[in-house]
């Protein structure tokens, strides 16, 4: 069954920048592109579970603190080493001026 599930507001999140979210055991990423909109993926990188939310977000790529792997948070795809692995995606929605993710 899949839910949709408040995140935060608009305004908790600036541009270019990435918010932790919690939803039972697991951990996303919420990320809000240079043009405003929103995008959610698996909060740990795929290389050594560290916590994407402590990353840096410049763009459309969010860089893993650890050993800055990098992926394209739009898409989940790993574009730099050593993460190989692609993020889980989730769809988002903006709805009066909450940010709300799909969890399956």
């Amino acid at each position: 069954m899949s839910n949709w599930i408040k995140v935060c507001a608009i305004d908790d999140l600036d541009k270019e920048d990435v918010r932790r979210f919690e939803y039972g055991d697991r951990v996303f990423a919420i990320c809000r592109s240079p043009e405003g909109e929103f995008f959610a993926t698996d909060g740990h990188c795929t290389h050594e579970h560290t916590e994407l939310a402590d990353g840096l977000v410049v763009g459309y790529e969010i860089e893993c603190p650890r050993h800055r792997g990098t992926f394209d948070y739009r898409t989940g795809e790993a574009l730099l080493a050593p993460a190989c692995i692609d993020l889980k995606c989730y769809k988002v929605r903006v709805d009066d001026k909450a940010v709300f993710i799909l969890i399956d």
